[in-house]
């Protein structure tokens, strides 16, 4: 019996009944070999970490656009953020937590430079529109492997684009990873709004903090029980009534007072003006994309609007920003 088997073996004996085993995986859009060490979402694990997009996540928005300073979150941290809570959950719960850590460390892969304000200038300018759960699934599929993809796991796929609150995911481990994520930027958001000076911890309303804690720790702890507490020996995952309702008006808060606040997002305007430049400047100028994205415009039939997106939607903040001054911010001259 190979490493695997007996891993795949641990897993019908000790996890949930609820639990998406390994062995019992819809499949891979191609059919592989499989490895003889890891399980097959082990083995997506492994391949979303060692590639191109998730390590651009570190130079990629997640709230405050080029923050001064060491400590804020980027699209990175967010990413690992999501993952330790959602394993935490899996892991209380019995539940396969290495299809939870795959779904989180690809949930964002397809995100923008420059955040949801990125993401908003593309679903704008391009008429096929964009959304970053399904760019991720995209990235995944498609994009990475110089136009081959990851041929990820039907399970991992389907938690990566079902992660936002419009969807829901096949999967219980999906749905951790969905939970874990609103968990987690309000969590690391009011971090650091307190570091930027726009909020402090007692500008929580009383009501939210009457139900789950008056500082970052304690919210974060209370978020995370209740999931367990509430969901243990369930096929579902699901938050208390009261709970639910608080994380539900301490985002409500966050839109309020970090999301939308002007101070916090005064950049916001130049960074959408620089995206749609960059796709209306590429939309022109095929040639200028790299061979390999326009590749799939002759073998798939992928229209040109959506390689463009493919291309500026990829890009880190810095890469976007280089381009943009490249091309539209004239040069000193040299005699």
């Amino acid at each position: 019996m190979t490493i695997r088997e007996n891993l795949e073996k641990w897993e019908s004996e000790y996890l949930s009944p609820y639990a998406c085993l390994s062995k019992n995986s819809r499949g891979r859009t191609r059919d592989e070999e499989q490895c003889d060490i890891r399980p097959v979402f082990q083995r997506d694990r492994d391949r979303i970490l060692h590639s191109k997009s998730f390590r651009r996540l570190k130079d990629k928005t997640q709230v405050f656009l080029t923050p001064d300073g060491d400590h804020y979150r980027t699209r990175l941290t967010h990413t690992l953020e999501v993952s330790q809570n959602a394993r935490t959950i899996a892991k209380a719960l019995q539940l396969n937590e290495d299809l939870v850590e795959a779904i989180a460390l690809g949930h964002d892969l397809g995100h923008t430079p420059f955040g949801h304000a990125g993401e908003r200038a593309l679903n704008r300018v391009c008429p096929l529109g964009f959304e970053h759960s399904a760019q991720s699934v995209r990235t995944v599929e498609v994009l990475e492997k110089r136009g081959h993809g990851l041929n990820l796991t039907y399970e991992v796929r389907d938690g990566i684009r079902n992660h936002q609150t419009s969807s829901m995911p096949s999967t219980l481990e999906g749905k951790i990873v969905r939970l874990s994520d609103k968990i987690a930027y309000i969590h690391h958001d009011m971090d650091d709004a307190i570091r930027g000076n726009i909020l402090k911890d007692e500008d929580v309303p009383k009501s939210i903090g009457a139900v789950i804690g008056y500082t970052l720790s304690e919210r974060l702890d209370s978020f995370i029980h209740d999931i367990v507490t509430n969901s243990k020996g369930k096929n579902d995952i699901s938050m208390s009534g009261p709970v639910a309702k608080a994380m539900q008006e301490m985002r409500s808060f966050m839109f309020e007072n970090v999301y939308q606040n002007p101070i916090a997002k005064s950049e916001e305007g130049k960074a959408e003006m620089l995206m749609e430049s960059l796709y209306d400047y590429y939309l022109t100028h095929l040639d200028k994309i790299p061979k390999e994205t326009l590749e799939l415009m002759e073998r798939d039939g992928t229209p040109k609007e959506q390689i463009v997106c493919d291309y500026v939607g990829a890009m880190t903040d810095r890469f976007a920003i280089a381009k943009y001054e490249e091309l539209f911010i004239p040069k000193t001259w040299h005699g």
